[in-house]
């Protein structure tokens, strides 16, 4: 198993240097950031939930726990951007999940930390 640190933050936090590799999995380009002040190492939107799942949700805490069904569901279908990112996450001591959406607990880059620490079988999240 390797040791990793997959951190969650919400990308209008301001950065800090122990972010490790800044990763935005949002698929929408968030609103009012520029891209120096994102300071992203990658946009990885093909991670991100289809338009049609993130449509249904609509970040409503009561839909969450079938989003994050849904979503994983996703995830598995997704091979090649899964692969992309655990290559990305085992490459780095830690790397944080940036997202937009207002709820720090209900959204989808929890669900994707989740994944791929549970998920995979070989990241452990600190």
């Amino acid at each position: 198993m390797v040791d990793v640190n997959i951190r969650v933050k919400r990308i209008y936090d301001e950065p800090e240097p122990d972010d490790g590799c800044r990763i935005l999995v949002d698929r929408l380009w968030p609103r009012g950031m520029s891209r120096e002040r994102a300071a992203l190492d990658l946009w990885l939107k093909d991670i991100a939930p289809s338009p049609e799942l993130r449509k249904w949700f609509g970040h409503d805490p009561a839909r969450f726990a079938e989003f994050a069904e849904r979503y994983r569901a996703e995830l598995d279908a997704n091979v090649e951007t899964v692969d992309a990112l655990r290559e990305i996450i085992t490459a780095h001591d830690t790397v944080t999940l940036l997202y937009a959406a207002k709820n720090p607990l209900v959204n989808h880059a929890v669900v994707l930390r989740g994944y791929m620490a549970d998920g995979t079988g070989i990241i452990k999240s600190r």
